[in-house]
């Protein structure tokens, strides 16, 4: 009896894993296949920082998930402990790094508000500046959710972008794309006409983007960590049945 348990268990274990398995290496596969330009896909991505950090966050998920799946499917079917125990560390790794993460976030959620992002803003923001990062990822941002500052374009009022930029009122990527032809409407954007830019706060739009997903997100969340203890509690039982 106790020799069919096993015996299930380690199937029910080889399955389960087969599938992360899969999922880890079609991950793989999207991320290696933007990288190698299809149609000029990579020039597109390579455009956008947010898309161009998104395909290496693909590729490092799915070679973890390729990794635990390999470990789980050859620990379970070969009944090896040195690879049940890997597995084991690895997932035990996974989980309390995202407890982590959730913990700090809430010890920090102070800093996710509107005045905090409005400060840092007028304190760093520089423009247009491909080499500063956080200079990079906000004009991403604006470009991406058609957005203008934090609560909006006054934000860039008394900031080290209209010190470094006296002439503009508010960035290139606070301007409208495709509304109107030639340059003269971005000109006019940076310049302080309302009629050119998005005068919307991105504090605001992203909020609401956000929150079309949180219960989505949350719900997976809840899903991956039960799916994560169990393959704990699958792996440790195996560990302790191989003789």
């Amino acid at each position: 009896m106790e020799g069919d348990c096993l015996s299930c268990m380690k199937y029910l274990m080889f399955i389960f894993n087969f599938f992360i398995f899969l999922g880890g290496s079609f991950l793989l596969g999207v991320g290696v296949w933007v990288l190698v330009d299809p149609m000029g896909f990579k020039e597109i991505v390579a455009a956008n920082p947010l898309l161009f950090t998104g395909v290496y966050v693909i590729l490092a998920l799915g070679s973890m998930l390729f990794l635990l799946g390999f470990l789980g499917c050859c620990g379970a079917i070969r009944e090896n402990k040195c690879l049940l125990l890997l597995f084991f560390m690895l997932i035990l790794f996974i989980f309390l790094a995202e407890l982590a993460a959730a913990i700090l976030a809430f010890l920090f959620r102070e800093h996710l508000t509107r005045e905090y992002f409005t400060r840092e803003l007028k304190r760093h923001y520089q423009g247009h500046n491909n080499t500063d990062v956080f200079t990079s990822t906000w004009n991403a941002i604006m470009t991406t959710f058609d957005c203008c500052g934090i609560s909006g374009p006054e934000d860039f009022e008394e900031s080290l972008f209209r010190l470094l930029n006296p002439n503009k009122i508010v960035p290139e990527a606070c301007c409208q794309r495709n509304s109107f032809p030639g340059d003269i409407s971005v000109e006019q954007c940076m310049s302080g006409s309302v009629a050119f830019r998005h005068n919307k706060g991105c504090y605001s739009s992203m909020v609401d983007y956000f929150e079309t997903y949180i219960y989505t997100a949350g719900a997976l969340a809840i899903v991956v960590l039960t799916i994560e203890l169990f393959a704990m509690v699958f792996a440790m039982c195996l560990f302790r049945g191989i003789q």
